[in-house]
């Protein structure tokens, strides 16, 4: 999969039947868009693309408001969600920036800057709830005259559900939350993981006996926090076991960083 930290250069912007959306977990709601997502983009033959926003946008609005608590707590991390779209046959994927330029757009001009003008949109899936432009101004009904005029393919897909709950980034981080694993694990359509690089840290677990992996998580507001038994990919054939602690130290420095430490029995 092309991954493009802004819109793709203009030699290198194709045909393609696009979505868009923040994709957080790439739950089995988000799978069943990039499904028939697929399916338009063979029987007209363009490349799949999903443009997704790095941060949030609520995150970008609470953080200008000065209220970071509002923003919506992350499931996992970007490289992780890109490689979760990525295994699911997604041909491209575009990190836009969500920053004071991007946040001021008319729907119209969103709509020919980036997704005509940028991105070569000839077939457009997005989700029942989708809005776009300055403060959500558009709605499906104007996306569709807008695509219409410009003879691009334009549907919505409807909710998916899963044992009469609707499929959501907030249903996962609600179950996520509440420690319910198996919720998030139907919600998901497999297990909650995290992934990320380990870091050298000050070495004091194995002064105490109990050595960790440790990884930094590269946001605030994690989807649930505490100390867990997890299994462990990556490091040997087969999966380790251990026990982790996501969360802050607050006892051993005061900044607050975010980590996850893992110990390996």
């Amino acid at each position: 999969m092309q991954v493009f930290r802004r819109l793709p250069p203009p030699d290198q912007r194709r045909d393609c039947a696009l979505t868009i959306g923040n994709f957080d977990g790439v739950h089995r709601g988000h799978q069943a868009v990039i499904g028939e997502l697929k399916a338009r983009a063979q029987a007209r033959g363009l490349v799949t693309c999903v443009l997704t926003f790095e941060p949030h946008p609520r995150e970008y609005f609470a953080k200008r408001a000065g209220d970071p608590s509002r923003a919506p707590a992350h499931i996992q991390t970007t490289r992780d969600k890109l490689n979760a779209l990525g295994d699911r046959g997604v041909d491209r994927a575009c990190v836009a920036p969500f920053d004071a330029r991007l946040a001021q757009l008319s729907a119209s001009d969103f709509f020919e800057q980036i997704i005509v003008g940028g991105l070569h949109a000839k077939e457009l899936l997005v989700g029942d709830d989708f809005r776009f432009g300055h403060q959500r101004q558009g709605d499906f009904a104007l996306l569709q005259r807008l695509c219409r005029e410009r003879g691009i393919g334009c549907s919505r897909i409807e909710s998916f559900e899963v044992r009469g709950v609707r499929v959501s980034s907030s249903a996962v981080r609600q179950a996520l939350a509440e420690g319910n694993f198996e919720q998030a694990r139907h919600l998901l359509g497999r297990a909650f993981t995290l992934s990320g690089h380990v870091l050298h840290g000050r070495k004091l677990g194995r002064t105490l006996g109990f050595p960790t992996l440790n990884l930094r998580i590269p946001f605030e507001r994690p989807a649930l926090s505490g100390i867990f038994v997890v299994r462990v990919h990556g490091l040997h054939d087969q999966a380790l076991p251990g026990v982790a602690s996501l969360g802050t130290r607050p006892a051993v420095e005061a900044n607050g960083r975010l980590l996850l430490e893992v110990h390996l029995f």
